[in-house]
């Protein structure tokens, strides 16, 4: 595992985004693990955050001209990164949607730079797809080029058949993605790690029933 992965586990792990018991999932699982990027909630979170998609979004290689966050939880996700990159020192645009189109004021349904050249897509996790082939068909339909994706955390686990949602985002879009951690990579992570180790049982069981093979 490379620093940064580990680094991010147990950042998710202190402010408890990450949280080992019993879960039940939308699709009515129940996962012994949850991970939830609401709460990132405070500014010194969200700046951490940002610099750790930034570097994961940086080392992928992935060719960009601007970022772009679905709405709701893509939203704080972009503004992150982006002040992340100027840190660093590359000034990146970035546009967020709106859930309904306004016909007053500057109208539409994109808010901050118009959608043009390669569009980066950032998202927190992509679980059925659905955000992302929206996310897909508006910065075509606004004349932009889809250029991948850049999530939190991939699953791994099989959707409807036995790809999982990230397999099938690649397969129907043929887009990259990049992700700042797995299930694979967390699992390695506490299985080395005496305050979570007890979880390991649960967590490769329920690999074994609903992971993707890999």
């Amino acid at each position: 595992m490379d620093h940064s992965n580990q680094e991010f586990i147990e950042f998710a792990l202190k402010k408890q985004v990450l949280q080992f018991g019993q879960f039940k999932t939308k699709a009515g699982r129940l996962s012994p693990y949850f991970f939830n990027t609401g709460l990132f909630n405070d500014g010194e979170s969200l700046m951490r955050l940002g610099m750790f998609y930034a570097k994961s979004i940086e080392a992928s290689k992935i060719p960009f001209d601007m970022l772009y966050g679905p709405a709701y939880k893509g939203i704080p996700l972009v503004t992150s990164i982006v002040i992340a990159f100027a840190s660093m020192g590359r000034n990146i645009p970035f546009a967020f949607n709106r859930k309904e189109k306004k016909d007053h004021g500057e109208g539409g349904v994109i808010i901050g730079t118009p959608l043009k050249g390669k569009v980066l897509i950032v998202d927190d996790v992509i679980s059925a797809g659905t955000s992302v082939n929206e996310s897909v068909n508006l910065i075509l339909e606004e004349g932009a080029q889809p250029s991948g994706i850049a999530i939190s955390i991939d699953r791994e686990e099989k959707g409807s058949g036995a790809l999982s949602a990230v397999e099938e985002i690649k397969a129907t879009h043929h887009l990259p993605i990049c992700h700042l951690t797995s299930l694979k990579e967390i699992m390695r992570y506490i299985e080395s790690n005496t305050t979570y180790a007890s979880y390991i049982d649960a967590m490769r069981d329920y690999q074994k029933e609903y992971g993707i093979k890999t």
